[in-house]
């Protein structure tokens, strides 16, 4: 499929839905699922903007379309005035960015930020993360792979015209998701108007004061996990003088906010080796070395070993990758995280705090609250709810029939 190119709106074929169905789209939603469709007029080609109509005719939207993907249609545009275009893109950059300058809390935290999320920013299947002068994109639908340079050179012209320093581009587009796509997997720096092509893909950033190195090219998704970000400061006030126990580090942010917060000692543990080597370095870039010890370990095997060696901690966090991806695997899921928080309150002393998290969109709000409670009466503790949170504000949460874009819920407890 050509990319897109300028004035390049037209479109000739439209998708039809059947009677009842796009219940989730009308509900505020971008996406129209291959069984919601009764017909198309015309056969478009994958990537192609079509129109959709409801069951009766009635103009709905613009979107793309893929029959590769369950997801057939992703919606750019609700009017009908407003055809997919440079125009309509360049106004979905630049209000982006604005949202950024308006919820994050200073002009350090915009030099990490997500500035493109996808379906919250109306671009559907796009993400773009900031790593100070560095852009990582990650694409993950064939529609959006058409508009993708388009919409990357006018962010890093929005960004520059408002004096921001951007360098270059890097993609990360590495996902299995774009199996699903029919895309295949690709990685590396673009040619983006502006910026340079190449360079060193260890990216100094700096977050709550804290410096790290982010591996762009071999880090998890685009190399650091920016949602956690105000998370992370929440615990700094429950680590004064406290031994804390921080699992599945990754790259060590959670230790290194609790060491800054003034911890006596952090444990910090991952199973990655990769992970453990990048997290030690990041403790020196602050020297925070002597306060933070790291450990290569499965978390599931270390917890009962702290335990049978009677071990307590004043703060336990836990900060699992996601255990389901999918709807059928949510059970198995629900068992992973009912571990981890049982034996975690049981390695907290009494009156200490545990900070808990899942990054699992099917993980519901309901069904994550009612596993910790299923821990908490198995390991026979009481928990005092402290705070709720969720993700950090450039990760805004569409509000739509399912809210695909809200899958951080953090809780911090005091167990009693």
């Amino acid at each position: 499929m050509a990319p897109y190119e300028e004035g390049q709106t037209s479109v000739t074929a439209s998708a039809v839905l059947k009677r009842g169905e796009g219940r989730s789209f009308k509900a505020g939603g971008l996406w129209i699922y291959d069984n919601e469709i009764d017909h198309l007029e015309k056969e478009p080609a994958d990537g192609e903007i079509v129109e959709l109509l409801d069951h009766d005719g009635y103009f709905l939207g613009y979107g793309f379309y893929n029959s590769h993907s369950r997801i057939r249609i992703r919606i750019l545009s609700r009017d009908r005035k407003r055809p997919v275009s440079d125009e309509l893109l360049l106004e979905r950059v630049r209000a982006a960015w604005e949202y950024r300058k308006h919820v994050m809390r200073s002009p350090e935290d915009l030099t990490a930020c997500r500035l493109i999320f996808g379906e919250s920013d109306l671009l559907p299947g796009l993400t773009v993360d900031r790593f100070g002068e560095v852009l990582v994109v990650e694409s993950l639908a064939l529609g959006i792979d058409r508009f993708k340079e388009k919409i990357l050179a006018f962010l890093a012209d929005v960004l520059k015209k408002d004096g921001e320093s951007i360098r270059g581009v890097y993609e990360r587009s590495d996902s299995k998701e774009r199996d699903l796509e029919g895309l295949p997997r690709v990685s590396g720096w673009l040619e983006v108007p502006g910026t340079q092509q190449g360079g060193e893909t260890n990216v100094p950033i700096v977050e709550n004061g804290i410096r790290y190195l982010v591996d762009i090219a071999n880090g998890q998704k685009t190399g650091f996990f920016l949602d956690q970000k105000y998370n992370r400061l929440a615990i700094r006030s429950l680590c004064k003088g406290a031994r804390v126990l921080d699992c599945f580090t990754h790259t060590g942010a959670f230790a290194l906010n609790a060491a800054v917060g003034g911890a006596e000692s952090v444990l910090a543990v991952d199973a990655s080796e990769t992970a453990v080597a990048q997290a030690t370095e990041n403790a020196k870039q602050n020297g925070l070395e002597q306060a933070v010890s790291f450990q290569t370990a499965d978390i599931f095997d270390l917890l009962p070993e702290l335990e049978r060696r009677k071990e307590k901690f004043d703060v336990v966090i836990l900060d699992p990758p996601a255990f389901t991806k999918s709807r059928a695997s949510v059970k198995k899921a629900a068992a992973g995280y009912r571990e981890i928080n049982l034996r975690g309150m049981r390695l907290v002393r009494e009156g200490g705090y545990l900070a808990t998290c899942t990054c699992s969109h099917f993980m519901e709000e309901e069904l994550f609250a009612r596993t910790i409670a299923e821990a908490a009466r198995s390991a026979h503790r009481r928990l005092r709810q402290v705070e709720f949170r969720q993700q950090a504000p450039d990760h805004p949460i569409l509000w739509t029939g399912d809210a695909n874009s809200y899958y951080l819920k953090f809780y911090i407890f005091q167990v009693l």
